[in-house]
């Protein structure tokens, strides 16, 4: 069965003055099937939010998609700019990480709601308006006619992200993209907003990507999730079997973050740093940080692959393969 929105081996990166080819996203697959919650973890600089921003074809001008294939029914990588207005706010919806920069600071809240029902929808300004006063209503804000005639900068911020998701939902997405949609928000706000967007997506039947570095929301909220390092994914599954059977070094070490397994009341951090995209080596972008680097004589010189498993599991880490208990997951 074909996916709503299937990315397919995306490489996307730039290229030096020296016509060097600098890789942030490296032959990246995803699939998000109708209705669900698919949710990309890692680190800031693993190539979460680039890889989005690739399907939805708004990579800043520096950036160019070098290889691969997204999908919504139709090929999006190569299409021109009217049909990726059509689908954008119409087919894909997304919240990003901050609506104040997200909205536009010389426009009525409610009016900039209106032109995104304007753009894909043929109603008159009399239902545009009432329009508008529904989906500020349903996404909580209080007075939602009142509201509508402020301006952002009159706002709270957990109410401007509010804004953003109604405007996000405004035409009924298939596929709603939220990138880090709490981030900066205090907890309280935080567990609101996720409901709202919960509510959302209940009404519309749609299906979303979350990009976070919370276990906790993906742990709440996902139905799969994709872990993402240097670029890579490198090991996907169901909710359920991320959480109680993670095989990469990678996703134990985010879970001993959460679960602060350090010893003598310290928190837990996975030892050094990510690799910077233009120094990466042509071996396993984690074997630096990684407890089994040096166990398997490809660490330094392969880039393991992402190997697919009979569960739908899929992990990238020869050594972790071979423990026993994840005999399943190399099949």
């Amino acid at each position: 069965m074909s996916a709503l929105l299937e990315i397919t081996d995306l490489t996307v990166g730039y290229e030096t003055a020296a016509g060097e080819r600098v890789v942030l996203v490296d032959s990246v697959s995803l699939r998000l099937e109708e209705g669900e919650v698919l949710c990309l973890v890692g680190e800031s600089g693993s190539g979460k939010s680039v890889t989005m921003l690739a399907a939805l074809g708004l990579l800043p001008p520096a950036l160019t998609i070098f290889d691969g294939s997204v999908k919504l029914r139709d090929e999006l990588v190569g299409a021109d700019d009217e049909t990726l207005r059509r689908l954008r706010g119409a087919e894909l919806g997304m919240v990003f990480q901050d609506p104040m920069t997200t909205l536009n600071p010389v426009r009525r809240v409610g009016t900039q709601i209106g032109r995104a029902l304007a753009v894909h929808q043929h109603l008159d300004a009399r239902t545009r308006k009432r329009r508008v006063v529904e989906l500020l209503a349903s996404v909580g804000i209080p007075q939602a006619a009142e509201r509508a005639r402020a301006y952002p900068h009159q706002w709270s911020g957990g109410m401007r992200q509010r804004a953003v998701i109604a405007m996000a939902m405004a035409n009924d997405p298939a596929v709603l993209i939220a990138d880090e949609p709490t981030t900066a928000l205090d907890v309280t706000v935080q567990a609101q907003l996720m409901e709202v967007l919960a509510q959302a997506r209940a009404r519309s039947g749609a299906a979303m990507v979350l990009i976070t570095h919370d276990l906790g929301l993906v742990a709440q909220y996902a139905d799969r999730v994709a872990i993402m390092y240097a670029g890579r994914v490198v090991e996907s599954g169901t909710v359920w079997q991320i959480f109680d059977d993670a095989a990469h070094p990678y996703t134990r070490g985010l879970q001993a973050g959460l679960l602060g397994q350090a010893g003598a009341g310290r928190a837990y951090a996975i030892p050094g740093s990510p690799p910077s995209p233009a120094k990466r080596t042509t071996g396993c972008g984690f074997a630096p940080r990684c407890e089994f680097a040096g166990k398997s004589g490809d660490c330094d010189t392969t880039v393991p692959p992402l190997v697919a498993a009979l569960d739908g599991r899929a992990l990238a880490c020869p050594p972790a393969l071979a423990v026993p208990l994840r005999e399943d997951i190399s099949a």
